[in-house]
């Protein structure tokens, strides 16, 4: 094995449903790797089927990190996953073993690649007053005060958070941090479309109505980690508003999205070796031949 200090940092990003997760576990596996998940969904506690979390069977397989860090609604900001991401990547390292940063939240990967420095935390009481708008409430507050809307301006807690910071950018590296490998999954636009429909269909499947249910009686429908993904659709299908077929077909239309938004954040990113799985594979593997 390589020195310590010298083990690679292996970024895999892409849209969701591009195949990263189930490549990130196959190179695991074979390196003795320990994965760090870089999504703002599965951080939550409870949220396993909507968010595509890693099963227990694959988090079993290979060490899995980012998962299950707070509860819903809990306020959990990129600072707090870069702080939590590198300190794992150190532990990862010192016990001989090579991180795989994995995921589709842009701003998580590169508060950690880029190494980000933040503004100062959040005003509490700022902060208090702002979580009783409504998001329509806090979008006239931006428009009043000329702050520019987040790109996921439908999330109240990014809005917030673009009031708090007025729209100051973190500094950040020109270049990625030492010794780090980044690859992009490049999938067909008709591939990736059918991936994420599938995925919908898998979501029923393995029971993520019942999950809602319980969930919504545990934390409450107006709970923040509840007013986004799946979740408002099974609401209104439990309250008898819509069918299933609605609420998957919605949600894979919600979901392609995503896939966009995804795409036009990591695009930015000029370091990220775009390839297709398979070649990502291959490649992978390679570089990771090295330190066998």
């Amino acid at each position: 094995m390589a020195d310590i200090a010298q083990l690679p940092l292996i970024v895999i990003v892409g849209p969701t449903a591009s195949g990263k997760t189930s490549l990130a576990l196959e190179l695991a596996r074979a390196c003795g790797g320990e994965i760090i998940c870089a999504d703002s969904r599965t951080i939550f506690k409870g949220m396993d089927i909507a968010t595509a979390k890693p099963t227990h069977a694959e988090q079993a397989s290979v060490p899995h990190w980012g998962l299950d860090l707070v509860e819903p609604g809990e306020y959990y900001s990129a600072a707090d996953f870069q702080s939590y991401a590198q300190q794992k990547i150190r532990d990862i390292r010192a016990r001989g073993h090579i991180p795989f940063l994995v995921g589709g939240t842009g701003l998580y990967v590169d508060a950690v690649v880029f190494n980000y420095e933040f503004g100062p935390p959040a005003n509490q009481h700022l902060r208090t007053e702002l979580q009783q708008l409504s998001l329509e409430q806090l979008h006239e507050y931006c428009d009043k005060y000329n702050v520019r809307l987040p790109e996921n301006k439908h999330n109240k807690r990014y809005v917030i958070r673009a009031i708090e910071t007025r729209n100051s950018v973190p500094r950040r590296d020109s270049n990625p941090v030492k010794n780090t490998i980044i690859v992009g999954i490049a999938t067909d636009t008709p591939v990736l479309r059918l991936r994420i429909e599938s995925r919908a269909e898998q979501l029923f499947q393995d029971g993520v109505v019942q999950e809602a249910t319980v969930l919504g009686k545990k934390y409450g429908w107006d709970n923040q980690a509840m007013t986004s993904n799946i979740y408002p659709l099974l609401r209104d299908y439990l309250a008898g508003s819509m069918t299933l077929e609605m609420v998957q077909s919605t949600f894979v239309t919600q979901d392609w999205r995503l896939a966009k938004r995804q795409l036009t954040w990591l695009r930015r990113n000029r370091f990220i070796h775009w390839l297709s799985l398979e070649d990502a594979r291959i490649y992978l593997a390679t570089q990771l031949a090295i330190y066998g």
